[in-house]
């Protein structure tokens, strides 16, 4: 009995100890996808105006995020990124959701790119996250690819607010409510 209860533990602590590594090696694959989505956004902001990447290199940090969306009245997106701290390094996994109500159509994947101007907006956004809302925007995606300040969306006290369409095409007014927080799963 008591080599039966040794084996029967043995068993049980190595499958959690196997369950843990797999949890651990998913948690590391997403980290790391999300890593080089970011990279890949960033080159493409870096492509539609290249004074962003000396903006990105001088601030305190930046955030970037891909999400997808789909609206038609009633809009929602959602999305991952991360938050990099240029001075230590430290990169923060987030999410971020968008809701919206007016009068507006279409699907879109876009990309987010957020350039603090100072460390406290950067730490504020890590910590307490971030809501805001807005107004309309028409934006096309694929040959249409845009970029700029987004006038008139959202707008981040000390940091400025890019986004850039992948692919879709998104039109119309409408009040949008966006909100980030860290990702507790991959931190």
């Amino acid at each position: 009995m008591k080599l039966h209860s040794l084996v029967a533990t043995a068993t049980v602590i190595l499958s959690l100890a196997a369950g843990n590594a797999l949890a651990q090696s998913e948690k590391e694959k997403k980290q790391t996808e999300i890593r080089k989505v970011t990279q890949t956004s960033l080159e493409k902001f870096y492509k539609a105006d290249p004074k962003l990447k000396e903006a990105v290199a001088k601030a305190p940090g930046y955030a970037v995020f891909t999400t997808y969306g789909l609206s038609f009245l009633i809009g929602g997106a959602g999305g991952k990124g991360l938050a990099h701290d240029n001075k230590t390094k430290k990169v923060t996994y987030m999410d971020m959701a968008q809701a919206s109500v007016g009068l507006q159509v279409g699907a879109a994947e876009s990309e987010t790119l957020i350039i603090f101007k100072s460390t406290k907006a950067m730490q504020e956004f890590i910590d307490k996250g971030w809501e805001a809302g807005g107004g309309g925007a028409a934006q096309a995606g694929a040959a249409g690819k845009s970029v700029g300040v987004a006038g008139g969306e959202n707008a981040i006290a000390d940091a400025a607010y890019y986004t850039l369409t992948k692919n879709g095409l998104q039109a119309g007014v409408a009040v949008a409510g966006t909100k980030f927080w860290k990702d507790k799963e991959l931190n």
